[in-house]
């Protein structure tokens, strides 16, 4: 009669196709579960002094979250997981610019740097590790980089003219940063040590704020190029220079929302700075803000990963850098279930 028998196999020959496809599952799912939405966009707003506001998306829910009188709290930008904000402000003893982290709601203040030289123009690094910003201890106004906790403050560039406005690349590779070292403002990037500094734009015109779109391949900038202040969009490299805003008045300080589709700016076009939206090529520019009484300026767009692709239903914000932990459980599930079924195999035996 046949009997049926059980026998071990060498899961070697099988270990290569296994792992590349819990790998493949792991990315291509993890994409899917987890879906990048534009959150909020912090700015700041004057209407007596300088504080730093968030709103919705689209204008709406507009929220104060620092609340100073005597002190200005400026350039707001986001942590990469979208749950905290660093800004520069004035206040303390020293009158001079320092830079501060708080929470997304506005609590948990929490000075960074302390020292007699201002500190500003703070820009998170997108492995959410490092924070680079512009100061000028030594002189001049340099590109400095440090921990989020305010430890190992170390100095990236250290020419004669002033460096600032430094933007991460999506990868965390290079920082783009404006620079007056050829005469006039212009766009440089250079590696995420300081190395490899070089001109993207070579204009004989201001060239200032860069930002990196999501995907690393373009830098919008604001350029004085055609009598006043618009703003352009270039690929990585500094090549297709593209005008995107065209009126009679100034346009600032571009953020490319996180899903790339969309670009913030500020613009005196109503007779104030106000907050505006556009698509990426430039159409669809939209007024966010609204406020005919305060100043708003400085734009960041708030990236959240999210399992239900929801932000305004509480979502769970997960790593930026990785996919849904969901997604763990499930490829360990799948890749234990594979390997006991490939450990047995059934053998005839007369």
């Amino acid at each position: 009669m046949r009997k049926l028998s059980l026998e071990p196999i060498n899961l070697f020959k099988y270990s290569i196709p296994l792992v590349a496809l819990a790998l493949l599952l792991f990315f291509s799912l993890g994409q899917v579960m987890a879906e990048t939405v534009n959150g909020k966009i912090a700015f700041t707003r004057n209407d007596g002094d300088n504080e730093i506001f968030v709103m919705s998306a689209d204008g709406s829910g507009q929220t104060q979250l620092t609340d100073d009188a005597l002190y200005d709290n400026e350039d707001p930008d986001w942590s990469p997981d979208g749950t905290m904000i660093v800004f520069n402000s004035d206040r303390g003893f020293t009158s001079t610019e320092e830079i501060y982290s708080i929470n997304a709601d506005g609590s948990g203040e929490t000075r960074l740097t302390n020292n007699m030289s201002n500190d500003y123009e703070p820009a998170w690094s997108p492995d959410g590790t490092k924070i680079a910003f512009t100061t000028n201890r030594d002189g001049n106004y340099n590109i400095y980089v440090m921990n989020t906790d305010g430890s190992s403050q170390t100095q990236l560039t250290s020419d004669a003219a002033n460096d600032q406005e430094a933007a991460w690349s999506s990868d965390g590779t290079k920082i783009a940063f404006s620079t007056v070292r050829d005469g006039n403002w212009e766009i440089y990037v250079m590696n995420a040590d300081g190395s490899g500094q070089t001109n993207l734009t070579n204009n004989a015109n201001a060239d200032i704020q860069p930002t990196w779109s999501p995907d690393g391949t373009k830098i919008a900038f604001s350029t004085v190029r055609d009598g006043n202040y618009e703003i352009y969009s270039m690929n990585a490299n500094g090549s297709g220079q593209t005008r995107l805003t065209n009126n009679a008045s100034h346009d600032y300080g571009p953020d490319w929302s996180p899903d790339g589709t969309k670009i913030v700016f500020y613009s005196i076009r109503d007779g104030n700075y106000e907050i505006y939206a556009m698509n990426t090529d430039g159409s669809g520019q939209t007024n966010l803000t609204n406020d005919s009484d305060s100043q708003d300026i400085l734009p960041a767009w708030q990236t959240i990963i999210t399992s239900d692709g929801d932000p305004d239903g509480d979502p769970t914000i997960l790593p930026v850098t990785g996919p849904s932990p969901y997604l763990v459980e499930l490829v360990t599930i799948i890749f234990a279930v594979m390997s006991a079924s490939l450990l047995l195999r059934r053998r005839n035996v007369k």
